[in-house]
């Protein structure tokens, strides 16, 4: 009895302290070329599918008209480009973080959706404006209104889909900015 009693108690002291030395010696895989720790996405995924699914605006406040998405297309060009690419233009470092920020404009494998156009835009929404732990994905309730939030998740979902020529411009880069103000010589 005193050998059970023993090795429970030391399982209970030494199973921590070993976990603490692989944080504290920096063995811990946090490089972006590490590989996964053991069940990283299972622990990952469905605590944060479980938020989702609870916080989930099942309707949006606007529609996906023409101006929406050609703001949504502005908007994305402007804060989303960087990570997840345009549709001709995958983004330069995406691929390389971990986890990978998805090519938004790119075809899944089964070549009938593409980026997130098969999630609902509530779903897309929540995570732009919460961001995702531990992915690179920031929180933009803090820097887009709920409005432009929406108008983005709304381009998102439509991705897929034929987008008015604004937009389409938008997207593949052929915007020219607007000229600057001209400004009047000073009075002497």
């Amino acid at each position: 009895m005193g050998r059970i009693l023993l090795g429970v108690v030391l399982g209970v002291i030494l199973v921590p302290l070993v976990i603490l030395g692989w944080f504290v010696f920096g063995k811990v895989p946090v490089a972006v070329a590490d590989p996964p720790l053991p069940q990283e996405r299972l622990i990952t995924s469905v605590p944060l599918n479980a938020r989702i699914d609870r916080e989930l605006i099942k309707t949006p406040p606007i529609q996906p008209d023409g101006d929406n998405l050609v703001a949504g297309a502005q908007i994305y060009a402007d804060q989303c480009a960087a990570c997840h690419g345009l549709p001709a233009k995958p983004s330069s470092f995406g691929a390389h973080m971990f986890p990978d920020a998805p090519p938004l404009w790119q075809k899944h494998h089964n070549g009938n959706v593409v980026g997130v156009s098969d999630d609902p835009p509530g779903e897309t929404y929540w995570k732009v404006a919460n961001g995702i732990r531990l992915s690179g994905m920031p929180s933009f309730n803090k820097v887009l209104t709920d409005t432009e939030m929406w108008q983005v998740s709304l381009l998102m979902a439509n991705a897929d889909k034929p987008l008015p020529p604004a937009a389409q411009v938008m997207l593949d880069g052929q915007q020219t900015p607007p000229p600057a103000p001209a400004v009047a010589p000073a009075k002497k």
